[in-house]
């Protein structure tokens, strides 16, 4: 899980996690305006069936993040399917948009999905996203919607 000067993890220890909340708050609250509020949920806490990547460059700095639900805590993003995840969170500083953060970090999080014994990922991507996800193989489904005041649609991604 790595690229030419990153690398794509697990993230395993209170160091990760909060270098993974850093990016969160740096892109969707800082950049995006989503109250700080919105942005954490139970989903961020110990014991939650969910995944949490980060990637880091060679030097430690944060690149990006993402994470993906699972079981019945994905149950409500996936229309009740236990054998679908829900790929959310992506983030990607803007120091490091370009490099293919957010690719190795979607496909991380398929690996884990996989290695789960998932069968397709849903998502709720930002409208402005679609071609993003689409050119990686998802198919947005469903009409647009707000989700923390910003246009999204749902897609999915066999695996």
């Amino acid at each position: 899980m790595s690229g030419s000067a990153y690398t794509v993890r697990i993230v395993g220890d209170l160091a990760d996690r909060d270098a993974a909340f850093a990016v969160r708050k740096e892109v969707f609250v800082g950049e995006q305006g989503v109250p700080e509020d919105l942005e954490y949920d139970a989903f961020d806490e110990p014991g939650a069936d969910a995944v949490h990547l980060l990637a880091v460059r060679d030097d430690g700095l944060p690149l990006g993040t993402g994470r993906l639900l699972y079981g019945p805590t994905a149950a409500d993003r996936t229309g009740g399917d236990p054998t679908v995840g829900s790929l959310g969170r992506l983030a990607v500083t803007a120091h490091a948009r370009g490099l293919g953060v957010g690719v190795a970090l979607v496909r991380a999080i398929e690996d884990v999905a996989r290695a789960r014994g998932l069968t397709a990922v849903d998502l709720h991507a930002q409208t402005r996203a679609l071609g993003f996800y689409e050119g990686l193989g998802y198919e947005a489904y469903g009409p647009e919607y707000p989700e923390a005041g910003i246009p999204h649609r749902a897609m999915r991604r066999a695996l």
